[in-house]
């Protein structure tokens, strides 16, 4: 049993690398054949994104502009709210009331993206509309907004983990100076635990791009190049997802568009998260 063992674990290891590099290839091999056909100058640089209706054209700098305009907007929502958590459950929340609140908090990450799409469909989208008129069933505020909501368990856990990580010592000290329990909240122990807040910000805005469920449903389906929140946008994802569903011939140039958008996005998350472990290595403390 002991000599198996390892082989075992050995094989379950294998398979998750095995795996990526399959994905990784396919992304490759097919990106490849797209930019066979398509110049990638024009595939990266270009500000009109219609492969499906002529005159056809692939620039990216649509779908990648209405991705990062709702990362941010998810990003302004979840970070501070999360972090705000974070505090609250590492340096004011009682143990009773922590035990309870958590769990709850971190409910939100299991819940089906699905039903956030609907949500922001049925809920946030009617309240922007009556705040700004005009606003359009479908706009980036509103699935930004929810995206948002979506990813501040993951924000506020593993900030909260890294707070309450920092040494008991260092927070008495500063209370032995006389400081109030918000200022070594804010001067004590978020600067201690700096590295692992901005880590989880950091997968955080990388977790928003990835989404696809609540920008499909609550975005729409606009490849639209713009910086107002009011307005429909496309995701590469939601771009993704329309396509896959679609009748797209295999071999054809719109359907090798599908694997240059995902490869674009495989790039930008694995950015992402290389940065999220420099910056966690970066500003570690140890005590």
């Amino acid at each position: 049993m002991n000599a198996v063992m390892p082989i075992l674990l050995f094989l379950c290891a294998i398979v998750s690398v095995l795996t990526t590099i399959g994905i990784v290839v396919t992304l490759a091999t097919e990106t490849y054949q797209f930019f066979k056909k398509i110049p990638i100058f024009d595939f990266l640089f270009g500000t009109t994104w219609s492969p499906l209706i002529p005159p056809k054209s692939f620039g990216i700098l649509p779908l990648l502009g209405g991705t990062l305009l709702i990362t941010v907007i998810a990003c302004l929502v979840a970070v501070p709210l999360g972090l705000a958590s974070a505090i609250y459950l590492s340096e004011y929340a009682p143990k009773g009331v922590r035990k309870v609140v958590k769990p709850v908090l971190e409910v939100l990450a299991g819940v089906p993206t699905i039903v956030y799409g609907y949500f922001a469909l049925s809920i946030v989208t009617p309240i922007i509309q009556q705040i700004f008129s005009g606003t359009g069933i479908f706009n980036a505020l509103s699935a930004g907004i929810v995206v948002g909501i979506m990813i501040i368990p993951m924000v506020s856990s593993l900030s909260e983990d890294a707070m309450s990580a920092v040494p008991r010592s260092l927070r008495d000290g500063a209370y032995a100076l006389g400081a109030t329990r918000f200022e070594v909240a804010l001067k004590i122990v978020v600067p201690a635990a700096f590295s692992g807040i901005v880590a989880s910000a950091v997968l955080a805005f990388s977790r928003a791009i990835g989404e696809t469920m609540i920008v499909t449903l609550a975005a729409g389906s606009t490849p639209n190049l713009t910086l107002n929140p009011l307005e429909s946008i496309q995701t590469m994802t939601a771009y993704i997802v329309q396509v896959s569903l679609g009748d797209t011939p295999h071999g054809t140039v719109e359907y090798g568009s599908i694997f240059a958008v995902g490869m674009t996005l495989f790039v930008i998350t694995f950015l992402l998260n290389i940065l999220a472990q420099y910056v966690a290595r970066r500003f570690r403390e140890e005590y």
